[in-house]
């Protein structure tokens, strides 16, 4: 990697990190609460080797052929995996094996089968996804279905359900939309069991153009991958 490659993450992580830790403060939040994820799709397995030398440990992926390479690559490094692309039933195996996190079940069927695919004495935490603009561009299950989903996913051994994510769609508004997420948070929370609420801590939801709201309104995880490591090249796959 050259100097400028270098140079380039090292000044967008550190801006980012500022970003984060105004918008907490404007809130009344410590920055310790919200957890950068990046997102390092389509991006070489040297950034990413770079950005956790700078102290970034979470990595986002969502095309899961090149994810796979990219974790074994980089399997020498102390990082944390999270998958946040949609999830074909064939593929659930592969995530369950790669991944620590998986931002986006939105059914049962998929829960199940990474439950079952799980390696042996792995738990994956999962989180669900809402569509809560009830955009059919956008994966997730409804606000409406999410309290039986929960429930479902809850029952599930090699799972452990840690909370919410979203994308919004285009036309959101992103301080409403986020904060309604946020609602649906807090009322499955008092739903849940007294066994399984300690485990629901988590609320993916921000990317670059919104990160602000999304941590006003609670965002733990919040997914950069354009401010963080540049512009993207487009998948072979």
């Amino acid at each position: 990697m050259s100097e400028l490659d270098t140079h380039s993450i090292e000044a967008r992580l550190t801006a980012l990190n500022q970003r984060i830790e105004r918008a907490c403060a404007a809130c009344g939040r410590s920055p310790q609460e919200v957890t950068l994820v990046g997102v390092s799709k389509t991006k070489p397995a040297k950034d990413v080797a770079m950005a956790h030398a700078l102290g970034l440990a979470n990595f986002g992926e969502n095309y899961l052929q090149e994810a796979g390479d990219k974790i074994q690559a980089l399997k020498q490094l102390e990082a944390t995996w999270h998958f946040i692309g949609s999830i074909q039933s064939n593929k659930t195996q592969d995530v369950a094996q790669h991944f620590d996190w998986v931002h986006t079940v939105d059914r049962e069927k998929i829960g199940k089968r990474l439950s079952a695919q799980c390696p042996s004495n792995k738990v994956l935490n999962v989180l669900v996804q809402v569509n809560i603009d009830d955009d059919p561009a956008k994966g997730g299950c409804s606000a409406a279905e999410l309290p039986n989903l929960v429930n479902q996913l809850t029952s599930l051994p090699n799972l452990k359900v840690r909370g919410l994510m979203t994308i919004l769609s285009q036309a959101s508004e992103p301080r409403a939309s986020y904060q309604s997420v946020a609602q649906l948070y807090h009322d499955v929370r008092q739903a849940l069991s007294e066994a399984n609420k300690p485990h629901w801590d988590s609320l993916s939801m921000g990317m670059t153009g919104d990160l602000e709201h999304a941590i006003a309104a609670g965002a733990t995880h919040i997914r950069i991958g354009t401010a963080l490591f540049g512009e993207r090249a487009l998948p072979d796959q």
